[in-house]
C-alpha cells in the first residue's frame, strides 16, 4: 500500500480528479495550501500598489491506494496536471509508503480498508 501525495496547480484539479476517476481510483483527500519554491513567488498590484506574494496557492491531494494502483495513479496525475507551456509550477508527486490501513466503521485492515 502506498499513499501518494500531489501538488497541483488548483485550476487543475477539475482535469485531474476526471483523470483519476478514468483509472477507476475514486478516493481522494484535498487541502488547499501555499507553497514557496523555484517560482519565488509574483508580483501583485491591489488598489495601485505593488506587492510581492511568496506564497502561491496550491493544491494537495493525499490519495491511498493499493499497489496495483500506484502506477495508474502517478499516470493519471502526470497526464492531466501538466500545463504543457513548459514553465516551472506545475508540482510534484511524491510516493510513500503505508505500513497499515484501518477503517474506522468496521475495523477492516489493509487493503481491503483502502
Amino acid at each position: 500500500m502506498k499513499l501518494i501525495v500531489a501538488i497541483i496547480q488548483p485550476h487543475k484539479l477539475e482535469e485531474v480528479k476526471n483523470e483519476l476517476t478514468k483509472n477507476e481510483i475514486y478516493r481522494l483527500t484535498v487541502s488547499d495550501v501555499q507553497g514557496y519554491g523555484q517560482q519565488k513567488g509574483k508580483t501583485e498590484v491591489f488598489r495601485g500598489h505593488e506587492y510581492q506574494v511568496n506564497l502561491l496557492r496550491k493544491v494537495r491531494l493525499e490519495i491511498a491506494v493499493n499497489d496495483e494502483f500506484v502506477k495508474p495513479t502517478i499516470d493519471a496525475i502526470l497526464k492531466s496536471a501538466k500545463s504543457g507551456e513548459g514553465k516551472i509550477g506545475d508540482g510534484k508527486i511524491f510516493v510513500l509508503p503505508v505500513e497499515e490501513v484501518i477503517r474506522i466503521r468496521n475495523g477492516e485492515r489493509g487493503g481491503k480498508a483502502i
